[in-house]
Formats: structure tokens, C-alpha cells, sequence
């Protein structure tokens, strides 16, 4: 596959017969006179817009220099195309109007704008000088010891050869064994060139071309949209929960007592059977349906918070559990959810699996913190990959910037963290 840049292609067995080296000494070499410009222009701006801001009509000028970064990163991003074939596209976005109002107001609001003002700035003081100290020296000593002979046999009259002006050569012997070391010297040069100009593509395009400019933002926008749809799925199942609780919960318990009534009128007979089992069916029916509203968003969490929910979810766990959650207030809405449907479901599994005689659940918050660790004196062995249902709630805690951690060894017993970073929405008094 043909090289895309110097990194693919310098470990390639033919990179010293390729034109990679002279790309690498070409973008090296071509930095100085860019450098130069670019300082003398900047020294130039502040030195007169230093000396005409005493009449205020120097400042504008000064803050002209904010700018100054555009038309250099656009350059050296075209400069790239000598040692990087990749696209180097811009970071900025287009301006939200027109007119150079509004396309200033966008640039200045962009961190890639303060980005290329940064690395113009490092360009003119420091990165030119050092890529044609680098060029000079690693092109100008193989091509002063290879021009050995070429010296001795003019300036030197075939008598004696002034070689680097390290040492004086006299006889064809010693020009002709500088000429040799200076073509194997040309061969390193030609990897220094090119690990050199390839370090400094990539500080380059870090700085004004990434290969996604946008990454970042991407990963905030995608960060932001998850816990958004975290927030939203935890109001649509409050929402679900009244509607069930208001509803149709409200239409069984008026039907299981018309049921009952009727039952008690009924003279005894098939009619009464029949008014019997439905009643019980209705009963059975309502049970459900209020275990099934405490699992979608108990009304305890809604209404007490995350500590008289846990002591809850523990009074219904087939194992008993030790419960001591010290949360002096409530904390957002979502860290309480997550928070009790993992408790919730570690004391499932503890009651399903585990063996355990006995649990117990810890909670506090510290150092901005909710920590919550759940422990059983079980059999061990857990796996939170297989089965246990805590892959689910562990992605959950993880929109939220949490962790969850689990240590079950074989023979037990076991422990599960969960830490979610939070601070308190009310303290109580």
C-alpha cells in the first residue's frame, strides 16, 4: 500500500531510494523562510501598534495580531502535503451571519483560532530555527565530507583538502574515505530528516489540521445527548409510574371492591363462585400491578430519596440486610435512580445465587461523591458479565461518570461498589 506519511513510510525498506527524505528535507528547509516572515511580521505589528496605542489608534492594530495565526495555519497546512498526503482540513466553523462582525465574533469564540495563534507564535521563535539547524547539519555534513575530492582537486591543487574544517586532508586516500563515510552519513541523514520532519508533522496537525477536528466536541456533544437521554428516560418511566398509579391501579382497587361487595351480596351458588374467583384474579391482578409500578420508579425514591428507598428494597430481600445509608439530603434525580436499581438488583442476585445468609448496604457521600458498596457472606464466584444484570446498570452508572466494581472471589465473599460523582439538589435540615 503506497504511504500516506512519513510515519508509514521510514520503516519501509525503500524509503532511502524513495522521495520521502528530500519531501522530509524539503518541509524542513521551507520552514525558515515562512518563520522569518512570520516573525519579522509580528515584531512589526507590535512594535507600531505598541508605539500608536499611546493615541488608542494602535490597538485595533494589536488586536489585528489575534488574527494573525489564520493565514499562517492555512499555510502550513498546505505545507503538509510534502510529507503527508492525508486531507488537512481546517478546525473552523463557518461564521452564524454574514459580515465580518459576525465572521471575527465566530473566529474569536474558536479554540482553533488560539490554537494557530499558539503555534504561530512557537513557528517564529522556536520551530524554524530548530528544522533549518536540523536540515543544515544533517544535509551539510554528508555533503561537505562527499565533496572531499571535488576540493582537493580544485581549491586544494591535489595537494591537501580542508574537509568540514575539522581536519585537513593530504592525500587522495583520506578525501576519497571522507567522500565514503559522507555517503553512509547521507544515509542516516536521510532517516534524521525524516523522523524529524515527521515528529514535527504531528505537532503540527495537533495543533491546526487533526485528522478530526471535531473529535472532541463530537465526544462532548455524545457525552451530553447520553445523559440527556438518561434524564429523559428516567422522566418518561415517572411519568409511566402516575399514569399507572393514578390510572389504572385506581380502576383495580374500585373493581376489586365492587367485586367484594357483590361477593358478599351474592347468595350462595355458582354465581358466587364465580364472583369469588374474580375477585381473587382482581386482587392477584392489583398485586401485580403495584410491584410492577415499584419497579418501574418506587414512589418511596420519589418521595423520601435514595436512603428510605434501599431501606425499602431491603425489607422486601429474600435474605436479611443490614442497611446504613447516611445522606443527609437528596442528590439528582438520576444518581438516586441508578443508585437504587443497582442496589436493587445486587440483592436480587444475592437472593437468587449467592447462597448468602446475610447482606448489608452502605452509603455516604464524600468528597463529592455518592458511595455505595453492597456485601454478602455468600458463596463468591460472581461475574458481572454473565447474566448477573449489572452490564446494563453499569453502562447506566457510567453516562453519570460513575464506576461500578465488583470483587467476588470463589468461596466469598463479595463486595460491589458503585461510585457516581454528585452534589446535593437539597440538604435536610
Amino acid at each position: 500500500m503506497r504511504p500516506l506519511h512519513l510515519w508509514q513510510a521510514l520503516p519501509r525498506a525503500g524509503y532511502l531510494l524513495s522521495a520521502w527524505p528530500w519531501r522530509a528535507a524539503g518541509y524542513l528547509l521551507s520552514s525558515a523562510p515562512v518563520g522569518c516572515t512570520v516573525l519579522v511580521v509580528l515584531l512589526l505589528g507590535v512594535a507600531v501598534g505598541g508605539v500608536l496605542a499611546v493615541a488608542l489608534v494602535g490597538l485595533p492594530l494589536l488586536a489585528l495580531l489575534a488574527f494573525s495565526g489564520l493565514p499562517v495555519g492555512a499555510l502550513e497546512r498546505r505545507r503538509l502535503g510534502l510529507v503527508d498526503r492525508r486531507p488537512a482540513p481546517t478546525a473552523h466553523h463557518p461564521p452564524d451571519a454574514p459580515g465580518l462582525a459576525a465572521w471575527a465574533r465566530t473566529r474569536l469564540r474558536e479554540q482553533a483560532t488560539w490554537r494557530e495563534l499558539g503555534f504561530t507564535l512557537v513557528l517564529a521563535v522556536l520551530l524554524w530555527p530548530l528544522d533549518l539547524l536540523v536540515a543544515v547539519v544533517a544535509l551539510g555534513v554528508p555533503l561537505g565530507l562527499m565533496s572531499a575530492p571535488i576540493v582537493m582537486a580544485t581549491v586544494g591543487d591535489g595537494q591537501e583538502a580542508r574537509v568540514i574544517k575539522l581536519w585537513t586532508a593530504t592525500s587522495w586516500l583520506e578525501v576519497f574515505g571522507a567522500a565514503a563515510l559522507g555517503l553512509l552519513a547521507l544515509a542516516v541523514a536521510g532517516y534524521v530528516l525524516g523522523a524529524v520532519a515527521a515528529a514535527r508533522l504531528e505537532l503540527t496537525r495537533l495543533l491546526i489540521a487533526p485528522v478530526e477536528p471535531e473529535a472532541g466536541e463530537r465526544l462532548t456533544e455524545l457525552v451530553r445527548s447520553r445523559v440527556r437521554l438518561v434524564d429523559a428516560f428516567e422522566a418518561e418511566r415517572r411519568r409511566i409510574e402516575r399514569d399507572l398509579h393514578d390510572g389504572a391501579q385506581q380502576r383495580l382497587v374500585a373493581l376489586t371492591m365492587t367485586l367484594g361487595m357483590a361477593r358478599l351480596d351474592a347468595p350462595p351458588g355458582p354465581l358466587a363462585d364465580q364472583l369469588a374467583r374474580a375477585h381473587d384474579e382482581a386482587g392477584r391482578a392489583l398485586a401485580e400491578l403495584r410491584e410492577l409500578i415499584q419497579g418501574i420508579h418506587p414512589k418511596v425514591l420519589a418521595d423520601y430519596g435514595l436512603g428510605a428507598a434501599v431501606a425499602d428494597a431491603a425489607d422486601r430481600s429474600a435474605v436479611p440486610v443490614d442497611v446504613t445509608v447516611d445522606l443527609s439530603g437528596r442528590l439528582p434525580e438520576a444518581v438516586e435512580a441508578a443508585a437504587y436499581f443497582v442496589v436493587c438488583e445486587a440483592l436480587a442476585n444475592i437472593g437468587k445465587h449467592s447462597g448468602a445468609t446475610r447482606a448489608a448496604v452502605t452509603g455516604r457521600h464524600e468528597a463529592g461523591r455518592l458511595a455505595l458498596e453492597i456485601r454478602d457472606d455468600g458463596s463468591g464466584g460472581a461475574e458481572a458479565g454473565k447474566g448477573s444484570g449489572l452490564t446494563g446498570l453499569a453502562d447506566r452508572v457510567s453516562v453519570l461518570d460513575g464506576r461500578i466494581s465488583l470483587s467476588s472471589p470463589p468461596g466469598g465473599p463479595t463486595l460491589l461498589r458503585v461510585e457516581i460523582p454528585c452534589e446535593w439538589t437539597e440538604r435536610f435540615a
